[in-house]
């Protein structure tokens, strides 16, 4: 049987994220968001075993290696068009130091969505880089990358995700009843969400 070509075109076209490299953006004179690199898998070492981290996100313990291959893998995901993970980093050159993550996961670029991953070591909370971070991402997202709906989804029991989400202007728009198995059981899910033309804060 011969297949039939679909009437609506993808949103994205397949490879127009990965004919690029991954790019940097600078959030102020001191922060900035580029590709994790090989030297920044202490990083992942530490948020691992952060308790609110590893609750929230339900990252596993990993060693230095771990950390390293997952570095690895994050630039494998952008080539594939996966995913896009970038690193938060504060200070410059002996004094640069990775203090967070920001990103975009479970693309469906033939159909315009993601969704915004994020997370701060002790180091960089306080300061709005989270909020800051997830704005500066989704503008590539929607406006250079070309996706139409970005979402954020979170425990209801993390309000300190949800101050994120919302200061970023990613609207909640419901409660998902008992959507994501935490280790102390199944939790309600905030859904937060923007799309192309919704205002910026």
């Amino acid at each position: 049987m011969r297949r039939m070509a679909s009437l609506i075109p993808p949103v994205v076209p397949p490879g127009r994220m990965s004919a690029v490299p991954q790019p940097t953006f600078e959030l102020n004179g001191t922060v900035r968001l580029r590709p994790w690199r090989e030297r920044d898998a202490p990083a992942l070492v530490e948020a691992a075993r952060q308790d609110d981290i590893r609750h929230w996100n339900r990252p596993s313990y990993v060693t230095l290696d771990d950390a390293r291959d997952r570095v690895e893998a994050y630039r494998q995901a952008w080539t594939a068009e996966r995913s896009a993970i970038w690193a938060i980093v504060r200070g410059s050159g002996d004094e640069e130091r990775a203090v967070g993550l920001v990103g975009l996961g479970d693309f469906d670029l033939k159909g315009g969505s993601a969704e915004i991953l994020y997370w701060l070591l002790p180091e960089g909370r306080g300061g709005g880089l989270a909020v800051k971070a997830t704005v500066r991402v989704s503008r590539w997202a929607l406006d250079d990358l070309g996706l139409h709906r970005l979402r954020i989804t979170h425990s209801t029991a993390n309000p300190a995700s949800c101050q994120v989400a919302t200061r970023a202007g990613v609207a909640l728009e419901g409660t998902m009843r008992s959507a994501l198995l935490h280790a102390d059981g199944w939790h309600d899910e905030h859904l937060h969400a923007r799309v192309r033309g919704d205002r910026w804060p």
